[in-house]
């Protein structure tokens, strides 16, 4: 009885283990590895030129916004950002563009700008990159948004990019340079640099949105781009 109870459900078990594992035709072709894949991201040739819609005297505070130093709310908070009256000059460092090409050096990145940092194994970073991909698009030329990848694989980092419709240009920082520099440790980090090359603000907040974003370049380099 059990023999022929075994020659009955044998078949039912192979017909359903043939129906959840498909044909090898019917499988997807496999992601092509990061290196064969183009970049998502754009080219860093046009970095060290300035923003074509920024206004003149834009590294000078206007009214209403407020003074380095300033955190989002605008209460003085020591370390939080560079300390100098005018604010503290980009790190002396030169980078590599995640799509190749010349080297950038740090200071030569033409301001307005708003540099993130950031790696695709930081959930706070993959949280907040779509909204800094959506503040490039609504600058309307004010202001340049630029990410530098920190600490992580290529494939991981254009992924991230692929996923997410990340389309800025992307600076490589391997060994933590500019953290290092910065005297910073943990990321996402963001700094708002004004025209002059001046670091006006560094956010380490944790993952910021549209309105966030919106408000601290507002404050911190005087500049209005919708949320």
């Amino acid at each position: 009885m059990n023999r022929r109870l075994a020659l009955v459900i044998l078949p039912l078990l192979l017909a359903v283990a043939g129906c959840t594992s498909g044909a090898p035709d019917d499988d997807p072709a496999p992601r092509p590895a990061a290196a064969e894949r183009p970049s998502p991201f754009r080219d860093c040739a046009t970095l060290s030129t300035a923003p074509t819609a920024a206004p003149s005297g834009s590294g000078t505070a206007t009214p209403g916004t407020a003074t380095p130093g300033a955190t989002a709310s605008g209460a003085a908070t020591p370390g939080a950002t560079a300390s100098a009256a005018g604010g503290q000059a980009l790190p002396e460092l030169t980078l590599s563009c995640f799509t190749g090409g010349a080297p950038v050096v740090l200071r030569e990145v033409a301001g307005p700008a708003v540099i993130n940092v950031w790696a695709s194994w930081c959930p706070p970073c993959r949280k907040e990159l779509p909204a800094f991909q959506r503040l490039s698009e609504r600058a309307g030329g004010q202001l340049q948004v630029v990410g530098v990848n920190s600490r992580d694989s290529r494939s991981g980092a254009q992924s991230i990019g692929e996923d997410f419709g990340v389309r800025f240009p992307i600076l490589v920082d391997q060994g933590e340079a500019l953290q290092r520099e910065l005297k910073r440790n943990a990321i996402p980090l963001t700094l708002f640099v004004d025209a002059d090359g001046r670091i006006r603000h560094i956010d380490a907040s944790g993952a910021l949105d549209d309105a966030q974003l919106a408000k601290l370049v507002r404050q911190h380099l005087g500049l209005t781009v919708p949320a």
